[in-house]
C-alpha cells in the first residue's frame, strides 16, 4: 500500500496579536481585535505581538490508502490546526506535506457552503470544487439528498438551515462526491443520534469498499473505537503516539492533564462574605491514580489537607458534581468529620462512588459546612473547581455505546426491573 498522506517536520507558528493566520476571515477578525486591544491597553498589545505560539511542531506522519485514522488529544493539542493544513485552509510555517488524492473535509458547521445558495446548488458547487462535471454530480445527487434527509428543504437557501441540517447535508455531500480522502472534525456531534450512527457506518463502508482514507477527530472515545483502525495522539502540538487504538486511548488518558492531580490552594485569596473560613481547604489531591480519566464504575479517592483556625465541631464535607456545561447534577455529603487539630494541617481521605455517572467530563466543588439543625448551615470554606475528571466505558464493557448527555442526562439509574 502507498502513502496517500505524507507529513514531514510539519510546523505551524502563530504570532499572538498579529495578523498571520493564513485565512482571510481570521485575519479580518484579528485586525479588529488588535485595534480594540491597542485602544484599551497599548502596552499589553505591544507585549502580545512579540509572543510566538507553535500550534504544531516537528510533526511526522504517514497514512496509507484506506486507513481509518483517529486523531485525539486535549483541547489546544493541535488537532484542528492539522486538519486545516491538510485541507489547505491555512498554510504551514515549516515542513512539507505530500497528498495523493482529492480531499473532502468537514471542519465546522457550514464549511464549503454558500449561505445564499440552495442545498441543491451547494451540492453542484462542491462537486465543481472537486473537479467533477455536472453530469457526474447528476448521477449522485439523488443519493446525496436521500442520505441527508433534507429533501423537503433542498431548494431552500442553506442560510435558513439549522446546524443539524447543515451537518446532514454537508456530510452527505462529502461522503458521496468523488474524493479519495475524507477529513472529519467533531462536527458530527451536532447531528442527532441516529444520524451520527448512520455517518459512522457510512464512513466504515467507504473505507472498506472504496478504499477511502478517513481522518476523524473526536473527544468521544467510543466512536474512535468503533470507527478507527489506527489512532494518533497529539499533545501540545507534537505527535506523541501513532498506532493501536486502545494503546492510543490509554496514552491520551494519561497525558490529557485537564488539571493536575494535586491542587494547592494555599495562595488563593478568600473573599466570600457568606463564608467564615474557620477551616481552610489547603490542598486537594486525587490518590492512587496516574490519570483523572476513569472507566465507568470506578471510584475516586481523594485527599484533603485541612487547616482549622479555631475549634469547631460537626464538620461535614459536601461534594457537588457539575457536568461539562457547569450545571450541578449530583451531590454527595460525608458523615461528621473526626476532630481536627487547631492550627495544624489535617489530612483526611474520602472515596467518591461514581457508578451513577454516565460517561462524560465533570467538575467537582468541595464545601466544608456545619449544619445548625434547623435546615440551614454555617459555611467554613469552599473550592469551586477542586478538580476535573472524565468517565469512559471500558473497552470490554457490554454497555459500550455512545452516551448522549443532551438527550439522556448525566445520571444512570439502576436497571429497570421487569415485573
Amino acid at each position: 500500500m502507498s502513502a496517500v498522506i505524507k507529513i514531514e517536520n510539519l510546523g505551524k507558528k502563530y504570532k499572538l496579536g498579529s495578523i498571520n493566520s493564513g485565512t482571510l476571515r481570521e485575519d479580518i477578525s484579528e485586525f479588529f481585535r488588535e485595534k480594540l486591544s491597542k485602544k484599551k491597553n497599548p502596552a499589553d498589545s505591544k507585549k502580545l505581538q512579540n509572543e510566538e505560539f507553535w500550534a504544531l511542531r516537528n510533526l511526522n506522519l504517514e497514512i496509507e490508502k484506506g486507513e481509518k485514522i483517529g486523531i485525539i488529544g486535549a483541547n489546544g493539542a493541535g488537532k484542528s490546526t492539522l486538519l486545516k493544513i491538510l485541507s489547505r485552509i491555512t498554510a504551514p510555517t515549516e515542513g512539507r506535506i505530500e497528498i495523493n488524492g482529492r480531499i473532502s473535509s468537514m471542519l465546522e458547521v457550514g464549511t464549503g457552503f454558500h449561505g445564499e445558495l440552495t442545498g441543491r446548488e451547494n451540492i453542484y458547487l462542491n462537486g465543481a470544487i472537486l473537479g467533477m462535471s455536472r453530469r457526474e454530480v447528476d448521477s449522485k445527487i439523488e443519493d446525496i439528498i436521500n442520505f441527508s434527509e433534507c429533501r423537503q428543504f433542498i431548494d431552500t437557501p442553506v442560510k435558513r438551515y439549522s446546524s443539524g441540517m447543515y451537518v446532514k447535508l454537508a456530510f452527505s455531500v462529502a461522503a458521496h462526491l468523488d474524493s479519495e480522502i475524507l477529513i472529519m472534525d467533531e462536527v458530527l456531534a451536532v447531528g442527532d443520534i441516529a444520524f451520527q450512527n448512520k455517518c459512522l457506518e457510512k464512513m466504515s463502508l467507504l473505507s472498506s469498499e472504496q478504499q477511502r482514507t478517513i481522518l476523524y477527530v473526536s473527544h468521544n472515545m467510543s466512536t474512535i473505537r468503533k470507527l478507527c483502525t489506527k489512532c494518533a495522539v497529539l499533545s501540545h502540538g507534537k505527535l506523541v503516539y501513532f498506532g493501536d487504538v486502545e494503546k492510543a486511548i490509554e496514552i491520551y488518558s494519561n497525558t490529557a492533564n485537564v488539571m493536575r492531580l494535586k491542587n494547592d490552594l494555599r495562595g488563593i485569596e478568600r473573599k466570600d462574605s457568606f463564608t467564615n473560613y474557620k477551616v481552610l481547604i489547603q490542598e486537594v489531591e486525587i490518590t492512587g491514580r496516574t490519570s483523572n480519566v476513569l472507566e465507568y464504575g470506578e471510584p475516586i479517592t481523594f485527599k484533603l489537607l485541612l487547616l482549622p483556625k479555631e475549634k469547631t465541631s460537626s464538620i461535614r464535607l459536601r461534594c457537588v458534581i457539575y457536568n461539562s456545561s457547569r450545571n450541578p447534577i449530583a451531590t454527595s455529603l460525608s458523615g461528621e468529620l473526626p476532630e481536627l487539630k487547631i492550627n495544624k494541617e489535617n489530612r483526611i481521605s474520602f472515596s467518591l462512588n461514581t457508578k451513577c455517572l454516565a460517561p462524560g467530563k465533570y467538575r467537582v466543588k468541595f464545601e466544608l459546612t456545619h449544619p445548625d439543625g434547623y435546615g440551614s448551615e454555617e459555611k467554613y470554606d469552599f473550592v469551586s473547581e477542586a478538580f476535573y475528571f472524565e468517565i469512559i466505558y471500558a473497552s470490554d464493557s457490554l454497555s459500550n455505546l455512545n452516551w448522549y448527555p443532551q438527550f439522556w442526562g448525566n445520571i444512570i439509574l439502576p436497571e429497570l426491573e421487569i415485573i
